[in-house]
Parts: structure tokens; sequence; C-alpha cells
């Protein structure tokens, strides 16, 4: 097929398409841009009403005057301080039990077990002991572990309750020494 349209007539029907194209683009935006405004004007009243609703009760706070506590208030208050000055107490005559025995355990245990929990107790009647949680990867190296423990001076008890055997692998352990 022939075309017939002259150059000229081609290069304006080309610049008439891309000011068409412009136009509706530029169109587009200035919609999208009300329909966005209107979206989002109900937040915006509802977010200045909420903040002048917060705005008037935090005068209403700064103009009144503090309530006193009351005495279930006051026995918590009484009570969390104890606790604080046992912390604190503690702090200043140095830690419950001593490093090295912390060192020993971790020193002694092998790679694939994995030590989760240790907890000191020091019970006036049973004495100090360090409760062990964790997870070893089976029987024979839980027994090796509790062996080394046994040789280890540091321990004057190594008990490994029979219960952590009943599982063959994943065996989640519970270990009690006693410090020597």
């Amino acid at each position: 097929m022939i075309n017939l349209i002259p150059n000229e007539e081609k290069k304006k029907m080309s610049g008439d398409f891309y000011l068409r194209l412009l136009t509706l683009s530029f169109t587009m935006l200035g919609v999208s841009l009300l329909v966005a405004s209107v979206a989002i004007l109900p937040s915006y009243f509802l977010s200045s009403a909420e903040k002048s609703s917060i705005d008037m009760k935090l005068e209403l706070q700064r103009n009144g005057s503090v309530a006193l506590p009351d005495e279930d208030t006051q026995m918590v208050i009484k009570d969390l301080d104890k606790k604080l000055s046992l912390i604190e107490n503690a702090k200043e005559k140095g830690p419950a039990f001593s490093q090295k025995v912390i060192n020993e355990i971790i020193l002694k245990k092998m790679s694939s077990i994995k030590i989760t929990e240790i907890l000191y107790q020091n019970d006036p009647q049973t004495g100090e002991r360090i409760n062990i949680s964790g997870k070893a990867p089976n029987r024979e190296v839980l027994l090796l572990f509790r062996r080394i423990l046994e040789d280890n001076t540091a321990f004057s008890k190594v008990d490994l309750p029979i219960s952590n055997f009943v599982k063959g692998s994943n065996i989640k352990f519970y270990l009690n020494l006693i410090p020597s």
C-alpha cells in the first residue's frame, strides 16, 4: 500500500499524538491526586480531632493535682524496695558462688552438648546446689559429660536422673551438682 500522506503532515500528526498523550497523562495524574486527597480527608479529620482531644486531656492533667497512691500501691513499692536492696547487697558482697564453678562446667562440656540454663540454689536445709539444663545429641555423650563432671574436684556430687536416658537422641537433660 502506498502512503499518500506528506512528511510534514506525518510530523504534525506525530506531534499531536504526543501532545494528546501528555494531556491524558496530566489529566490522569490530576484525577489520581483528587481521589487520593478525598480518600485521605476522613483520616485527617479523625486524627486532628483525636489530637485535640489528647491535648485537652493532657492540659487537664497538668492543671489537676496528683492523687496519692493507695495502701496497696504503697505495699507493692515497699516490697519492690526490699527486693532491690537485697539485690544491691548481693552485688556488694560478691557473687553467691564462684565463677570458678561455672568455668569448670563450661570448660568440661563437649561441643555437642548445649547448655541452656545454669541455676544456683542456696537453701539452708539442702545447702548449695547447681542445676544444669541442656540438650545432648545421644545417651553416650550425656553419660561421658556426667563422668567428666564426677571426676572434677570442684563438685562433691553429680546427680543425673535416669529419666534423662529414656530418649535415645536429642535428649533434654537436667543435671544436679553439689559444689565442693
